[in-house]
């Protein structure tokens, strides 16, 4: 289940109700900061933009690949580890506005994760050191550690310990 905050509204659906739950000019810097991150391709520039204007938690030596779309109300709800690679304009949210209600959450991505390209991370969840996320995967729920998740809907396709096993024999992943 992920982990979202809710909050009530009355009359127009929430997303009428935008600039009374994130100020305008926020939204403003946030989407120059994050267009401006999506299209160069100096990966530490990118971490420094994130870390510095949109007080997100990046580790060291992550890589956002090109056109990487973050949550533009809400980018210090993310926190990615270190050593990890989100794909190919992969979007990664921590809110979602609906009729009655919009829900905030953070997203936590750990240390050495693959997110494939295309890719969306919905609000609230957790993503699992050394988790593998498959191309075009709709996050939808926590991923455990280690995990190789893929699909809409997401789902387990092999646990950490059936992934060893498999790569047993490897020589890159394989046991050293």
């Amino acid at each position: 289940m992920r982990n979202t905050v809710r909050h009530q509204v009355e009359g127009a659906n929430s997303l009428w109700h935008v600039y009374k739950t994130v100020p305008f000019l926020k939204v403003v810097k946030n989407f120059i900061i994050i267009q401006m991150a999506r299209y160069t391709p100096f990966l530490s520039m990118k971490n420094w933009l994130y870390r510095t204007f949109l007080k997100m938690k990046v580790g060291d030596q992550t890589s956002f690949a090109l056109m990487v779309m973050l949550d533009v109300m809400f980018p210090e709800k993310i926190q990615v580890g270190r050593n990890t690679v989100i794909g190919y304009n992969t979007t990664i949210l921590a809110h979602e506005y609906l009729i009655k209600e919009y829900r905030l959450g953070d997203v936590i991505i750990g240390d050495e994760v693959m997110i494939g390209a295309n890719s969306t991370i919905l609000p609230g969840v957790v993503i699992g050191d050394g988790a593998f996320v498959s191309a075009g995967t709709v996050v939808h729920k926590d991923v455990p550690a280690g995990a190789f998740v893929g699909g809409n809907p997401m789902r387990v396709v092999y646990t950490k310990e059936e992934l060893a096993k498999r790569w047993a024999d490897d020589p890159i992943y394989g046991e050293k």
